[in-house]
């Protein structure tokens, strides 16, 4: 399904900075750091400073795009919107000129309970994006956010702040959601979650896909409505994937969903290019160019997301994971398992397993990543140790026969590092851990052994997988090969081809998985049911449908 790059499509000047890159991140080349507009952090006053954009020229809506907020923390809350009257075109509809923007958050959706409200500016050198961060906040409080600029108000969001880290927190919703092609079909999914009662959604990856969309949007077939032929070609440069987030964004059922809940957002490969690993590309081009494109997706990625400072990306690298808590209930390590992991064995795609995916030098994580959850984990003391991350965590043979074909992108890759991973668990009596992915377009209830090979080996966790929104068009309740995986599988308790999202409830004494699916993306207005319901209880790792 993928198509080669476009060759040289950077700007002369970015491709010759591009040279100077080293293996891994940008040479410490100020002329490269210049050239690079991308690879700047806050701009200067020389720069940002040269012209200011009356908000009361603005004669379109700039809010097309909507309004998010994401990485709750107990006294802090992170809002995020971008300025676009014109979503379409590269420059949004607007001047390279900063603009002053306005935002209010409130204890009421009427803002009649004001609790604080300020300006910021959005810079052309960030696409006009916005990320506000709202400190002196009480924990585990929702609170109402909008903006305003010139005599334009944004839709009003809803979010909120966690609970405090000493406090035992009785309950959590939870919602997981992934791969969103928009050439796929409709997020329909998503006009179900934004009135779904959760208190956070995670996103595990393939927010946007890099493959082209034609005029009609692919499978949703529009006949009220033409895209522009620059969504038509693969994404490579800076403005190839902030255009690709703008037609993402101008989704009704993206922006209900974001509005409503808070996200907490990684990434998997198709931000950047399928099946990416580290510094190597899947299509055969200089290791500098692709580390170019890298860069423009990491800074892409995260001006449309709502992220705090410390994720802001540095040239071509960017630290995504990070760590969440709930209260005393739950702790949340967010992985990146794209950025820092070895070489797909084998050439990628499937294979049966070999030395070379049992080196121990390999990693799916990085030394640093994996060292930091493990750490973490020894300090956790939450009840539930949760893990959202991007590909399939427990083993998934793909043959009755052995030896049977397992995936070399997924952790049955890399089995050392998943090895490491539920040792380091082990080591730190980690009891209650739960592993959350995405990526393969189907759901998924496992239960984790602590030897996979061996049914009667103890169960050491769950790993919920979420289907995709609407990657794999409109899917199948059993796919094809459901008896083969069923069977070859046997600590796999639940499998679903359909699209939709899945929901966590975290308790005291257990928690539900409820898979929620939709029966088609292709058209829109499907109605959402709950595929199967899975509970798993403290202290007793294990999963029992419901």
């Amino acid at each position: 399904m993928t198509s080669a790059a476009r060759p040289s499509q950077h700007d002369p000047e970015f491709r010759a900075a591009a040279r100077h890159i080293g293996r891994r991140r940008f040479l410490t080349v100020a002329g490269a750091a210049a050239a690079l507009a991308f690879a700047v952090n806050l701009p200067t006053a020389g720069i940002a400073g040269a012209a200011e954009l009356d908000a009361a020229r603005i004669t379109d809506d700039p809010f097309t795009l909507g309004v998010a907020s994401g990485d709750p923390l107990p006294e802090s809350v992170l809002l995020w919107t971008r300025l676009a009257p014109a979503p379409y075109q590269p420059d949004g509809g607007l001047p390279a000129e900063r603009v002053t923007v306005h935002w209010e958050l409130a204890r009421d959706e009427n803002f009649r309970r004001p609790v604080r409200r300020g300006t910021t500016t959005a810079h052309p050198e960030f696409h006009h994006t916005v990320h506000v961060e709202v400190g002196h906040l009480e924990p585990g409080r929702v609170y109402y956010y909008r903006f305003r600029a010139g005599s334009w108000v944004s839709p009003t969001g809803r979010t909120r702040t966690a609970p405090s880290t000493r406090d035992q927190v009785a309950a959590l919703k939870l919602a997981a959601v992934s791969c969103q092609a928009y050439h796929d079909g409709y997020f329909t999914a998503y006009g179900h979650l934004a009135q779904d009662d959760v208190d956070v959604v995670f996103h595990l990856g393939d927010y946007l896909y890099e493959y082209a969309v034609n005029a009609v949007g692919g499978q949703r077939n529009y006949t009220d409505r033409t895209l522009p032929a620059h969504f038509n070609r693969e994404t490579v440069t800076l403005e190839d994937y902030r255009l690709r987030y703008a037609l993402y964004k101008t989704d009704p059922d993206l922006r209900a969903a974001h509005a409503a809940h808070p996200f907490v957002v990684t990434w998997d490969d198709h931000e950047t290019e399928n099946n990416y690993a580290d510094d190597i590309p899947e299509n055969d081009v200089p290791p500098e160019e692709f580390l170019l494109r890298r860069a423009s997706a990491y800074r892409a990625y995260w001006e449309n997301q709502p992220l705090r400072r410390p994720q802001l990306p540095d040239g071509p690298d960017m630290q995504l994971y990070r760590r969440l808590h709930w209260g005393r209930l739950a702790q949340f390590d967010v992985l990146d398992t794209r950025q820092y992991r070895s070489n797909q064995a084998y050439g990628d795609g499937s294979d049966v397993p070999g030395p070379e995916i049992d080196d121990p030098t390999r990693t799916m994580t990085g030394e640093t990543q994996e060292r930091w959850l493990l750490d973490g984990w020894r300090q956790s003391r939450a009840l539930w140790n949760v893990v959202p991350q991007q590909v399939v965590f427990s083993q998934r043979k793909f043959d009755l026969t052995e030896p049977s074909r397992v995936s070399m992108d997924a952790w049955d890759g890399y089995r050392p590092s998943r090895r490491r991973v539920l040792d380091g668990a082990k080591a730190a009596g980690i009891e209650n851990l739960m592993v959350l992915t995405g990526d393969v377009h189907v759901g998924y209830a496992f239960d984790i052994k602590d030897d996979f090979d061996d049914p009667a080996s103890p169960t050491v966790g769950t790993e919920i997988v979420a289907t995709s929104i609407a990657s794999g068009r409109d899917g199948a309740e059993k796919p094809a090969n459901w008896n083969t995986y069923m069977t070859a599988n046997p600590h796999l308790k639940f499998y679903n081809g359909r699209r939709g999202y899945v929901t966590v409830a975290l308790g005291q004494e257990q928690a539900r998985a409820d898979f929620r699916t939709v029966p088609y993306v292709t058209t829109p207005g499907a109605p959402v049911t709950t595929a199967a319901s899975f509970v798993t209880q403290v202290g007793e790792p294990g999963l029992r449908q419901v």
